[in-house]
């Protein structure tokens, strides 16, 4: 009887262990996963901004034209700077393990990733929209 007790008890404490194993390796990203590819997609763009910046650089003066160009190229870095200053308070408002690793969030944390969402939304809004007004001048 002990035995059939023990063998109930070991399937159970398995199938638990299991079900929990089966829930953390769920498909969906999590909402720290899904703000952290913005991220890592909008980081390869620091260098064509860089360059960018270089193009217009060599093109602004105080001609019309020239102006042009200047107000792209600070529409460039405002967005490199939007970047620099979104991924410094995102490191100031979260840890390692919470970014990297998956560790719970506390209510007021996962209220602060709600805003860093809409925040990393915006900046990718700005980058892409500030090159893809550079490289249309550039190209005109």
């Amino acid at each position: 009887m002990r035995k059939i007790v023990a063998i109930v008890a070991m399937m159970g404490i398995l199938m638990t262990l299991s079900c929990k194993e089966e829930t953390k390796k769920s498909n969906e990203p999590t909402q720290m996963e899904m703000v952290m590819a913005v991220h890592d997609s909008l980081m390869p763009k620091m260098n064509t901004i860089s360059k960018l910046v270089g193009e217009l650089n060599e093109k602004a003066d105080s001609t019309e034209i020239g102006m042009k160009y200047e107000s792209a190229k600070k529409d460039l870095q405002a967005a490199h700077k939007s970047m620099m200053d979104w991924m410094k308070g995102f490191g100031d408002r979260f840890d390692h393990e919470e970014i990297l690793n998956g560790k719970d969030l506390s209510e007021e944390k996962k209220q602060w990733l709600n805003e860093e969402e809409e925040k990393v939304k915006a900046l990718k809004e700005e980058i892409n929209s500030s090159i893809e007004n550079a490289e249309k001048l550039l190209n005109e």
